[in-house]
């Protein structure tokens, strides 16, 4: 077995599901999930259409650079949304949705230097051991493998390729007091220098923050200083609340006049923005130099995308009005919600993305695991515990003391889910103080 996966730790889904272990939830109330980042919403007709129409591509394998006419689609809406141009032969790939790609793209970035160092470092236990996920990360700076900083919180994808690569991730906090911005000035020059790989997240999950120009100005000029690669995740770029869409890094690099998107991958996907979570469709664009070497990796890894899933991607990508429309659920979603919780939490509308990142209320002596399971056990509600999306940096979590709420689910569901969590907390006495 490889002795690299001694270091992953549980994914967020299995330390809930422990978590919930002997809960008996409350039958007085149906079931309502938010613990999950699904997109429910229906998907569009004409996009079933055009799957159906192409089952015949079932008969042919497909080419793992994509059909033309689908890259051209990617460098289509890139022009229309970001007013950006790319070559549809060499800036675009097609990927299985963005996981499966932001996974694999660590394993081309990294060297093999990666390979001489201990399989369990310290500090971080082995699987099955522990599975907190708030464990002290070890000092980076200990010891000569490369690094992969992200975000913290973050998507645990990140952490996972990292550690699979043979590096040492490092966990970058997000600052509260500046609507979770990442705090890169946080990150020592001594890390940034070992550092092979950067992910981004605009819009955040779990905090649905975007990064504004100045932020990606900040992360270029480190990227040109010590040489690293900068893998930005944009999956959530289509739902946003505001009136002008979210920036993003491929955008920013070309308003920064860094038209050749030198050490810069963006990685988007068709999952939230056209709700088709199970076709696993997206791409990847950006530095030539960089695509070139990804599709020579994807070629061995048999990562093609089906002919049909092809037909119905060129489809979608090439509608613009469905996404309007998709926008417009979630918006009058938040709008019914985020008041509601606001009342009785933390929590303010997010500036783009479909969660929202409530802090737990103080008076009420419980920690964010705690509230999430006694939560379920008396309203049939769950939620994400906020420290299991993040790790322990500087002797706290950053999650912690907060919950993720998916709200994926159609309005009225979502509404009972605000309502039961506000009648949760309204249980407990104010005076109830820790």
């Amino acid at each position: 077995m490889n002795p690299l996966l001694s270091r992953l730790q549980p994914y967020p889904f299995e330390r809930l599901r422990q978590l919930f272990a002997g809960v008996a939830p409350n039958p007085a109330y149906r079931p309502i999930s938010l613990g999950i980042g699904e997109p429910r919403h229906p998907t569009p007709q004409f996009i079933k259409d055009a799957l159906c129409a192409s089952l015949a591509g079932l008969a042919a394998y497909p080419a793992t650079a994509g059909e033309p006419r689908l890259r051209e689609a990617f460098t289509g809406w890139l022009g229309r949304r970001y007013g950006i141009a790319l070559d549809a032969a060499t800036q675009v790939l097609p990927v299985n949705g963005s996981r499966e790609a932001l996974f694999a793209f660590a394993q081309v970035v990294i060297g093999p230097e990666a390979s001489e160092r201990p399989c369990t470092p310290p500090g971080r236990p082995k699987a099955g051991s522990a599975p907190s996920g708030d464990s002290e990360p070890h000092e980076v700076g200990s010891v000569g493998a490369p690094v992969v900083v992200c975000p913290n919180p973050f998507y645990q994808i990140y952490e996972g390729a990292a550690l699979l690569a043979g590096a040492d991730p490092y966990y970058a906090p997000s600052d509260p007091a500046r609507n979770f911005a990442v705090d890169w000035d946080s990150v020592p020059a001594a890390v940034w220098a070992r550092t092979r790989l950067l992910y981004v997240c605009s819009p955040g999950n779990p905090t649905g923050a975007v990064m504004p120009l100045a932020e990606w100005e900040k992360l270029f000029a480190l990227s040109d200083r010590y040489g690293f690669v900068i893998a930005s995740d944009e999956c959530y770029s289509e739902i946003y609340f505001r009136d002008e869409p979210p920036l993003g890094g491929l955008e920013a690099a070309a308003k920064l006049g860094r038209g050749d998107f030198k050490n810069l991958v963006a990685f988007t996907s068709l999952s939230k923005r056209s709700n088709v979570p199970g076709m696993r469709s997206g791409f990847v664009a950006g530095d030539a130099a960089l695509l070139k070497a990804f599709l020579l990796y994807r070629t061995y890894h048999g990562s093609a995308m089906s002919p049909v899933f092809q037909a119905a991607s060129i489809a979608a990508w090439n509608d613009e009005q469905h996404v309007v429309e998709n926008r417009a659920l979630y918006r009058a979603k938040f709008a019914a919600v985020t008041p509601l919780l606001a009342a009785v939490m933390d929590v303010a509308l997010p500036d783009a993305g479909f969660y929202l990142w409530a802090g737990v209320p103080a008076h009420l002596g419980l920690d964010d695991a705690a509230f999430a399971r006694e939560l379920l056990a008396q309203y049939n509600v769950t939620v994400l515990p906020g420290s299991y999306l993040a790790r322990g940096s500087a002797g706290a979590n950053p999650g912690a003391g907060r919950v993720r709420m998916a709200l994926v689910a159609e309005t009225a569901e979502c509404v009972e889910a605000a309502r039961r969590i506000a009648q949760f907390i309204q249980s407990f006495p104010a005076s109830n103080t820790q």
